[in-house]
């Protein structure tokens, strides 16, 4: 990279402001921590509240909504009774867990990386750029497999084509981060931010659900647009300013990701082929239940599909796919040899998420607290009220929260961390607005994506400058920065357009997600 293209001043400028996103990101506590920290202040925030009786009108009942203290002896009783049933209710748990098990056998497996492999080996030289972003995109949905197989993949590929490998870096590192909620298949992400936007809901409302595929309209076609956009960028923005593939300073030494360039093997082939067959057979299964008006996946009340056992589903729909392509890739690869395979596969998943399920317990206790108290509520009644008043209708008022949620992610790196944070507040605030939680979380999930290839607090964006640095070998954070800055810039602006129009022409982000909800004048 040719550092000259930049100015000095600039350059300066840019890396006092990281310093100070980084400076603030590290002292944040870890989000465990966080949460457990918010759950103490809904405790001493209740009391305080209790004491003042900070009272609302329910907006629907009219009924009056006082504040409850946990600094009581009741408060006391319920936290003690309850504790560990708020960790085994919590939404999210579940759906994720069983959701992770069934990818983890087809990542373990070896099926997904194949499928990448495959997908960029074999496109033609003039879309390796849009393939490259586009398979970006769909490795979100399997956890951290776009970072450590793809990204240093297309580094590789594009260096084998003649092009600078730090340019198929960063096509790749937009796709799997700056467009991390788009994607036409559902992936682990969409069953945690529903289930934690689902006990957000019931704050105004303790009946409604939120479907792990509520915002699947619009992630499917976000997917064309971030690959189209991580293509313009790429080519346009990006390309002339690397300039070609002999002014990179550095080599690649890694002998892992050497391998991983090369054509598949005969096993790995024979592997896609039984997933394939396995995917043909699970899919006609799929759709003999759902096609017919009687199918045996649909409504048996009704015989719609909206409220039909399929989209109730989804997360277990999700389990079986995972396991069964896994299995049948294991099978035809070699890589699966007995039933010890599997499970060795899903518990190898599991054991990854022993942060995460610490995490879990403390935000389970932050989102009951929030509940029991009544805060919740009196926080978005008083919330709605001030957004009312200001006077700032549906399209600033998202538009204002996608920002938001961009610049939160700067410096608050964990997608559902922040998300358990934001959507007790927000969700019921914006459900009096009339705008469904479905709507909120779309807002939310396109701020934070936007921002993730430019914040120091992604938790793969050190890895990801070690990538650089094989190339670039003085590269660090601004660096990358100033590398990723046009993918953010033109993903949040081409997202937000798209989001507009969206909203403008009233259409659902997902099934059976209404436009906008009935509320009380």
């Amino acid at each position: 990279m040719n550092s000259s293209e930049t100015p000095v001043a600039k350059r300066r400028v840019t890396d006092r402001f990281l310093d100070v996103i980084e400076r603030v990101g590290n002292a944040l506590p870890d989000p465990t921590t966080l949460f457990a920290l918010s759950a103490l202040a809904v405790i001493v925030l209740s009391g305080i509240a209790a004491q003042f009786d900070l009272s609302v009108a329910h907006p629907t009942t009219g009924e009056i909504i006082h504040p409850v203290s946990l600094l009581s002896v009741e408060g006391l009783h319920r936290i003690l009774t309850q504790l560990v049933t708020n960790f085994t209710s919590f939404a999210p748990l579940g759906t994720v867990l069983v959701a992770l098990i069934g990818i983890g056998v087809a990542e373990v497996s070896g099926l997904i990386g194949a499928v990448m492999r495959l997908l960029v080996l074999k496109s033609p030289r003039v879309l390796l750029t849009p393939v490259v972003v586009f398979c970006g995109v769909l490795s979100n949905a399997a956890s951290e497999v776009g970072y450590v197989l793809l990204v240093p993949l297309a580094a590789l590929i594009f260096k084998a084509a003649g092009r600078n490998p730090v340019l198929g870096l960063a096509a790749a590192f937009a796709g799997v981060s700056g467009g991390y909620s788009a994607n036409f298949v559902l992936g682990t992400i969409d069953p945690l931010l529903a289930g934690l936007s689902q006990e957000a809901a019931h704050i105004i409302d303790p009946a409604y659900t939120v479907s792990p595929a509520a915002n699947y309209y619009f992630m499917f076609v976000s997917t064309f647009l971030i690959t189209a956009l991580g293509w313009w960028v790429t080519e346009k923005l990006v390309a002339p300013r690397l300039g070609a593939a002999e002014d990179i300073d550095g080599e690649e030494h890694s002998q892992a990701a050497e391998e991983a360039v090369k054509p598949l093997a005969t096993e790995e082939k024979r592997g896609l082929a039984y997933a394939s067959i396995a995917f043909v057979i699970m899919t006609g299964l799929l759709l003999w239940g759902l096609l017919p008006a009687d199918g045996f996946l649909r409504d048996p009340s009704t015989g719609g599909v909206l409220h039909s056992p399929f989209l109730k589903g989804i997360v277990a729909v999700i389990f079986f796919y995972g396991v069964g392509l896994g299995v049948a890739y294991g099978v035809g690869a070699g890589t699966v040899r007995s039933d010890r395979d599997v499970i060795k596969g899903m518990s190898q998943q599991m054991s990854t998420l022993g942060g995460y399920m610490v995490l879990v317990f403390f935000a389970a206790q932050f989102v009951a607290f929030f509940n029991w108290t009544n805060l919740g509520l009196i926080f978005a009644v008083e919330g709605a009220q001030v957004l009312k008043s200001a006077g700032m209708h549906q399209v600033p008022l998202l538009l204002t929260f996608i920002v938001l949620s961009a610049m939160i992610n700067l410096v608050m790196g964990s997608a559902s961390a922040k998300w358990a944070l934001m959507a007790p507040v927000f969700i019921p605030m914006f459900m009096l607005l009339g705008y469904p939680p479905e709507l909120t979380q779309i807002a939310y999930r396109v701020g934070d994506s936007v921002t993730n290839v430019i914040s120091p607090m992604m938790s793969y964006f050190a890895l990801i400058i070690a990538f650089v640095q094989r190339y670039v070998s003085k590269a660090g954070i601004g660096t990358l920065v100033s590398l990723m800055l046009p993918y953010s810039i033109t993903f949040l602006v081409g997202w937000s357009i798209m989001f507009v129009i969206w909203l403008t022409m009233g259409w659902p982000v997902g099934p059976g997600v209404p436009a906008m909800l009935d509320v009380a004048p």
